[in-house]
């Protein structure tokens, strides 16, 4: 512990994001705690610019990533979850319907 801390004051702490995930994390595991041994999803960050491309049913759909936003047919949306929805019709997760997230085990 005692180096920890003098690593912290010579390189600095964690990022307020890593702090909120340990979080979260602690305060699920408080609730299920038979669920302990379960995936933790990181999040996945992804570079303004990079573009999102998915086939659905024989078309091919593209999305830009934004710095707040993504972008898809000329429309700025605030998540991929509404993209993912306006294509199949249906709510899909939208990290899972553009390949960023795999399945749960």
């Amino acid at each position: 512990m005692l180096a920890y801390k003098l690593q912290e004051q010579a390189y600095g702490g964690l990022r307020p994001e890593v702090k909120r995930q340990l979080r979260e994390l602690g305060a699920s595991i408080n609730r299920e705690p038979r669920k302990a041994g379960g995936p933790f999803m990181v999040a996945i960050r992804i570079k303004p610019g990079t573009r999102l491309i998915r086939e659905w049913e024989g078309k091919t759909y593209q999305v830009t990533v934004g710095e707040t936003n993504f972008e898809y047919n000329g429309e700025q949306y605030k998540s991929l979850t509404a993209i993912a929805s306006l294509i199949t019709g249906t709510h899909w997760s939208g990290p899972r319907f553009f390949g960023l997230r795999g399945r749960s085990s």
